[in-house]
């Protein structure tokens, strides 16, 4: 993601703040303008727990040139105890020990570092539970 649009996401990025919809209780994470459960438009913040359960996961073994040092790893659809879903690599851990069902904590951590400049992105990881 590049710099200006990785700053415009800081509070929902560092925070891991979702929105409730006032309508339906849905909790969705990035926020939206429009609730995609009821087309609702009225919000409220909602910050998310640190642990979760993955739904899915990936293991990728080419990655993007940021990540390719990193190779492989794990890519997985976490959902919250609120029930928001959200993307995020899973680290500590050897790619087949993670699948449907495994319990991680979101712990804050480096993401990458952007070009010669050496703009720091930090964001949430997964990391096995226990």
């Amino acid at each position: 993601m590049p710099s200006p649009r990785y700053w415009r996401a800081i509070p929902s990025r560092l925070r891991l703040e979702a929105v409730r919809c006032r309508s339906c209780e849905n909790v969705v994470y990035p926020s939206r303008r429009i609730c995609p459960h009821c087309h609702g438009t009225e919000w409220e913040p909602s910050e998310l727990s640190r642990s979760g359960e993955v739904v899915t996961s990936t293991v990728v073994h080419v990655g993007p040139d940021d990540f390719a040092n990193e190779a492989p790893y794990v890519l997985a659809l976490i959902e919250t105890p609120e029930g928001a879903r959200l993307m995020v690599q899973v680290t500590d851990c050897e790619p087949e020990e993670i699948g449907p069902g495994t319990s991680v904590n979101l712990e804050f951590r480096r993401i990458r570092a952007e070009g010669n400049s050496g703009i720091l992105c930090y964001g949430f990881k997964a990391v096995p539970a226990g």
